[in-house]
């Protein structure tokens, strides 16, 4: 199974995907489609779910690239493929090269996606709360519009990632949070246990995003943790204290 944002759907000569765990090879806590290439799962499953996946978006298994990520705001602009073992360290990639697609690798993380179909460039970008808060997504719209994209005219689509009720934080964590910006305090409901709350992870990353003058964004609306037939997740594994977990891949490409 595999998910679609309507607003990247609509555009021509662009493929998108937000790649679901089903459809691969992969076996146990991995099943089954898989695309981590950092974790434990055999290599050769890997290899043949990320070549599904890179058909599904109609590019050749060879120029379907993800970076090395590292919770960060860097970001690569890709106009070749690379290797798994030449992979950049960074959390964005963009390009304006048509038959290479691009993705980030998630587990609860929010997967962002970019379009400007009239400047013909792309990107995808993975912002968990610490890229996010670092700046991934501003760093990611400068690299496309150094490619010749406009920030009034990119399409943003945001996948599969940990919803509020399931996202609990530490007080320090809000804290810091509403101190680089007050309105951040609305992305924050209490929970149950004293001294935490549930954050709004997707509200601020379109937060961030509309501050940084990027306005049209969809949102998937899935939520990683609540769904286990559907999705991996990252706090699942760890609350089930399981071994690894699998990765989602969400790509983009420019196609002819």
């Amino acid at each position: 199974m595999t998910l679609h944002a309507p607003n990247l759907s609509a555009l021509s000569g662009i493929r998108h995907a937000f790649f679901t765990r089903k459809g691969g090879v992969s076996g146990g806590i991995y099943e089954s489609l898989n695309g981590g290439v950092g974790s434990k799962d055999q290599p050769p499953h890997i290899a043949e779910n990320r070549k599904r996946m890179a058909e599904a978006i109609g590019v050749s298994p060879e120029r379907f690239i993800t970076a090395y990520q590292i919770h960060s705001p860097e970001v690569v602009i890709a106009d070749k493929p690379w290797d798994a073992a030449s992979r950049p360290k960074a959390d964005a990639i963009v390009t304006k090269t048509p038959g290479l697609g691009i993705g980030v690798t998630t587990a609860d993380c929010g997967p962002v996606l970019f379009a400007d179909p009239q400047a013909r460039v792309v990107g995808a970008a993975h912002a968990g709360w610490r890229g996010a808060f670092g700046g991934v997504l501003e760093a990611a719209i400068e690299a496309m519009e150094s490619l010749g994209a406009k920030r009034e005219r990119i399409v943003v689509a945001l996948g599969p990632m940990i919803r509020q009720p399931n996202y609990e934080v530490s007080a320090d964590f809000m804290d810091k949070f509403i101190a680089d910006h007050r309105g951040n305090a609305r992305l924050f409901m209490p929970a149950k246990r004293e001294g935490h709350a549930l954050f709004n992870l997707p509200g601020y990353i379109a937060a961030r995003l509309v501050r940084a003058n990027v306005t049209r964004i969809e949102d998937t609306g899935h939520c990683t943790y609540a769904d286990p037939s559907l999705f991996f997740s990252y706090r699942r594994s760890q609350h089930r204290a399981e071994a690894d977990y699998g990765r989602h891949v969400n790509a983009i490409a420019l196609v002819d």
